[in-house]
C-alpha cells in the first residue's frame, strides 16, 4: 500500500516564509525553525499539511502516531515556561491543531469524511449535526435506505414493531439477534471496500476519476451510517426486551 512519508517539515504548502526570530527562510508547513529551533506562528493549514502529508487517504498510521508523540513533546507547555508570551500562545494553538489532526487522521472513517469535506462534500443527512438538529426539532432524521438493504430493512422493521407492541416472541428476538450479527458483519466488510476507494482516489489521474472515487466513498459512508443506526435500534430493542 503506497504511503506518504510523515515529516512535519515537508513543504506541502505553496510558498515560503522566514523565521520571526532569526529571519532564516523556511517552508510554510514547518513548525520550528531549522536554524534557531524557535516555534513558528500558527498558519492556516489542513490536518494533512500539519503532519507534512499530501492529501491522500492511504497513510502510514504507525508513523503518524510517532510524529504525533514527537510533536507533543516539542510543543508541551513546560518547554515554553520561560519563553515569550507569543511562543507560549503558538505552542498552545499548535497543540490544539496537533490533537485535532491526529484524532481525525488516525481514524479511517473520520479521515475519509475529512478529505471529502475538503472537496466540498458534506454528508448532511447522515451527519452528527443532522442528528442533533432532528433531536432539537423533534422531527425524524431523514435517511435514504440503501437499495440493496430494502428487503432486510423491511423485515427488520416488522420485527421491531412486534417488540414495541409487546409481542416478545423468542423467535422474533432470535431473528433480531441474527439480523444484528448480519449488519455488524456488513460494517466490517465495508472497511475493506472503503480501502479500495482510497486506492482509486490516491491514484486518480484526472478529475473524473477523483469524482468517481468520491461518489463511491459517499455512497459507502451513507450505507455505513444507515447500518450503524440499524444496529443501534436493534440493541435498544433487545435491551428493552430483556
Amino acid at each position: 500500500m503506497p504511503t506518504e512519508p510523515l515529516n512535519s517539515t515537508v513543504n506541502v504548502i505553496e510558498g515560503e516564509a522566514e523565521c520571526w526570530s532569526c529571519s532564516s527562510p523556511l517552508a510554510l508547513s514547518e513548525h520550528f525553525c531549522s536554524t534557531c529551533g524557535k516555534v513558528q506562528p500558527v498558519r492556516p493549514m489542513t490536518h494533512f499539511e500539519f503532519f507534512g502529508l499530501r492529501k491522500k487517504l492511504n497513510i502510514n498510521e504507525q508513523q503518524l502516531q510517532k510524529d504525533f508523540y514527537a510533536l507533543s513533546r516539542k510543543l508541551h507547555p513546560d518547554v515554553y515556561a520561560r519563553a515569550t508570551a507569543n511562543e507560549q500562545e503558538w505552542s498552545l494553538q499548535k497543540t490544539s491543531q496537533l490533537n485535532d489532526g491526529n484524532r481525525t487522521l488516525k481514524d479511517p472513517i473520520a479521515r475519509t469524511q475529512y478529505l471529502l469535506s475538503l472537496e466540498g462534500i458534506q454528508l448532511e443527512e447522515q451527519s452528527k449535526s443532522a442528528t442533533d438538529a432532528a433531536r432539537q426539532s423533534g422531527e425524524e432524521k431523514k435517511q435514504v435506505v440503501p437499495p440493496e438493504l430494502l428487503e432486510e430493512v423491511f423485515e427488520l422493521n416488522m420485527q421491531l414493531q412486534e417488540l414495541k407492541v409487546g409481542e416478545r416472541d423468542p423467535g422474533t428476538i432470535a431473528q433480531l439477534e441474527s439480523a444484528k450479527k448480519n449488519f455488524e458483519q456488513k460494517l466490517n466488510d465495508s472497511n475493506f471496500e472503503l480501502r479500495k476507494y482510497w486506492d482509486a482516489w490516491d491514484n486518480a489521474k484526472d478529475s473524473e476519476a477523483e469524482k468517481k472515487a468520491m461518489d463511491q466513498m459517499v455512497a459507502l459512508l451513507n450505507r455505513r451510517s444507515y447500518i450503524r443506526n440499524l444496529v443501534r435500534d436493534v440493541n435498544a430493542a433487545l435491551s428493552e426486551a430483556a
